[in-house]
């Protein structure tokens, strides 16, 4: 296992973290059931420690695959731009998420804490979910903007499809 690997295997942390917390956060508050609240704010701890995680080793994986065919710069730095900017928001609710938990210890939690929470949240998970977007374009190149698939008969079947239909 190497550098890319570790970046490929991390970023899915924070990007189906967020995602998660997200709809825990959402029953909590619809619920009205502090445990899931709290849970929420505990996963958007883990969120933002994983996009630590992987702005710690994007670097490498930059390296590794800056040479490769098709990878250029014009399609890492998007992504590498993204990526501290979600991180950032990511950092800022992890913070603000572990702040209120240590807040409201062993208390029932202000309707105000999530309200404002919830915006933040949305940011991360939009951030989040560009961010990967981007990512997903340096090697899966059927992904990026004007991308064209091959067609090599009329019936539209693409290049290495032997099944007659």
């Amino acid at each position: 296992m190497n550098g890319v690997h570790i970046h490929l295997l991390l970023n899915h942390v924070p990007v189906i973290g967020i995602v998660i917390g997200a709809v825990v956060l959402a029953l909590g508050v619809w619920r009205r059931n502090d445990s899931w609240t709290r849970l929420a704010l505990g996963l958007f701890v883990v969120v933002a420690l994983a996009s630590l995680a992987t702005m710690l080793t994007g670097e490498g994986a930059e390296e590794a695959v800056e040479r490769l065919p098709g990878v250029t710069d014009a399609i890492i730095e998007p992504h590498e731009d993204a990526a501290k900017l979600a991180s950032i928001a990511a950092y800022l609710l992890g913070a603000v998420s572990l702040a209120s938990l240590i807040w409201v210890r062993g208390r029932v939690l202000p309707r105000a804490l999530t309200v404002t929470v919830v915006p933040l949240v949305l940011l991360v998970t939009g951030l989040m979910a560009y961010t990967a977007n981007l990512g997903g374009q340096i090697r899966h190149t059927e992904i990026r903007a004007g991308a064209v698939v091959e067609v090599d008969d009329d019936r539209g079947r693409r290049g290495g499809d032997d099944i007659e239909h």
